[in-house]
């Protein structure tokens, strides 16, 4: 098991709103300096654009900071995960999160089985896992379902609880049904706060230890260091009034926040 960072914790400094958005090698530099041993390169579209000599040029930074490398994408027609296991074997990463919509394409249970049927063993003879994350398009149950029918060691799932409270899933239902499966951990914090006038909520992001995750017991029940399951920090920081530089400090800061506790916990 190791601790890592994805790009969604560097959301807005990669974002349009960035006057100049970090580099991936740049977030590459700044895992490792943080203390992270892995980085996950999520929904990451730059990476699709990537030749051989960028991408081993990718890998090389990595291996020279000492971080293992995870990929993320979305989707799962076979053509796209093939794509991405072919990078994945450029970068050498073992693991690849994906979801099973796309904007053009939702497939019911039993297409995403198929599916997954024709991919899966490509990914697991070339070494590769394939995770699948829990999130409010698509029932926790059916993603089990899914996982179970595929009946392949190389397909799991990659545990968010907090996405599938927009379906009105509790997290720690989400948490005991997926346990046995999951293959990788998004760790974000979330909480609701009243809107002005109390007039509803705002579900968002805030840091690690003051909102809503049960970590503890979603360590206890997933045991990421007795199966060698990665946890990756993750963030929900909404746009701050004050503008980008007091937005991208507070990223920084929630990042290092969250990786220290992590840490801590060993």
């Amino acid at each position: 098991m190791a601790y890592g960072i994805s790009t969604y914790a560097y959301f807005w400094r990669i974002s349009d709103r960035a006057p100049e958005p970090m580099t991936l090698p740049a977030m590459l530099r700044d895992t490792a300096a943080l203390g992270g041993e892995v980085f996950q390169i999520c929904d990451y579209a730059p990476i699709e654009s990537y030749d051989a000599a960028r991408l081993a040029d990718v890998r090389a930074t990595a291996d020279d900071l000492g971080l293992t490398l995870e990929l993320g994408t979305r989707g799962i027609r076979p053509e796209h995960l093939l794509k991405y296991l072919d990078t994945a074997g450029e970068l050498g990463v073992t693991l690849v999160r994906s979801m099973l919509n796309t904007a053009d394409h939702r497939p019911d249970t039993a297409e995403a089985v198929a599916l997954l049927k024709e991919v899966v063993p490509r990914y697991a003879a070339a070494g590769v896992t394939l995770g699948l994350e829990t999130y409010e398009q698509v029932a926790t149950d059916d993603l089990v379902d899914v996982v179970r029918a595929v009946d392949d060691p190389h397909l799991g799932i990659v545990l968010d609880p907090g996405n599938s409270v927009a379906r009105l899933e509790r997290p720690v239902d989400v948490v005991t049904a997926t346990a046995p499966y999951v293959v990788n951990i998004h760790v974000k914090d979330f909480a609701f706060t009243r809107r002005d006038g109390w007039v509803g909520f705002t579900y968002a992001g805030c840091p690690l230890g003051e909102g809503l995750l049960d970590h503890d017991g979603m360590i206890a029940a997933v045991r990421p260091a007795e199966r060698g399951i990665n946890q990756i920090v993750e963030h929900w920081l909404p746009w701050q009034d004050e503008g980008y530089d007091a937005t991208a400090r507070l990223e920084h800061q929630w990042t290092q926040h969250s990786i220290d506790t992590l840490l801590r916990s060993k």
